[in-house]
């Protein structure tokens, strides 16, 4: 067997580190023992902004924040999709992760970071969405392996009462808020619909295809003229 091998290591503001290994063509990115992000299975980052788009699709200008870089997934996703009017603004609490994406795992961005509508920032998700009020038509989470503060203790506010209405207000009316997650939470779902939001849980599968574990997006809609 191919060994797993580690390429570089990157400090979180918490405590604790981000991994990037590889094995043979694979890449991934751990957590302690959890897999955050693999290059293997990337169809429910991808359908994250493809459920997240289809609410809104008549919007000529939209202007998306996707919470998380990773490996790109999403953004690349949203790149494909989205009209060439759009603004796709990206926040990524780590910087190396930003430094993996135009280093080792440049193979895998390819040219995304150069599209003219991409705005990568090295900024808490939280923040950015704290302040802004209703200039968002999608919000699009994949900040952590569901609706809790994994890799950032900090980041269980994205998902209590006050987070959800502060992404509410952030967004425009009828616009998205798309929470990825590797596991169901019914709770979490109650929330988002006592925040306000109309909602669907979309189970996807994380390869794409037929087969393979699911996933969860919830996509959020907040009611109002689109």
């Amino acid at each position: 067997m191919i060994p797993l091998e580690l390429i570089d290591t990157a400090d979180l503001p918490d405590g604790g580190q981000l991994r990037l290994m590889h094995r043979g063509q694979d890449y991934s990115i751990l957590f302690g023992r959890n897999e955050l992000m693999s290059s293997r299975l990337r169809g429910s980052e991808e359908a994250l902004a493809t459920l997240a788009w289809e609410p809104i699709a008549n919007r000529s200008k939209p202007k998306f924040l996707i919470g998380g870089l990773g490996m790109g997934f999403t953004m690349r996703a949203a790149i494909k999709i989205l009209p060439p009017g759009a603004k796709i603004i990206v926040s990524e609490l780590v910087p190396k992760v930003l430094e993996w994406a135009k280093g080792p795992l440049a193979h895998i961005f390819g040219d995304s970071l150069s599209d003219p509508r991409v705005d990568v920032q090295i900024e808490d998700v939280r923040a950015m969405i704290a302040e802004t009020n209703g200039s968002y038509d999608a919000i699009l989470l994949d900040v952590d392996n569901g609706p809790d503060g994994l890799i950032h203790a900090e980041n269980d506010r994205l998902y209590s009462k006050y987070g959800l209405r502060s992404a509410y207000a952030a967004l425009r009316a009828g616009g998205v808020l798309a929470v990825w997650s590797a596991y169901p939470d019914h709770a979490f779902a109650q929330r988002l619909r006592g925040a306000g939001f109309e909602v669907n849980e979309v189970k996807v599968r994380a390869t794409g295809g037929k087969k393979g574990a699911h996933h969860i997006v919830w996509v959020a809609i907040k009611p109002g003229n689109k």
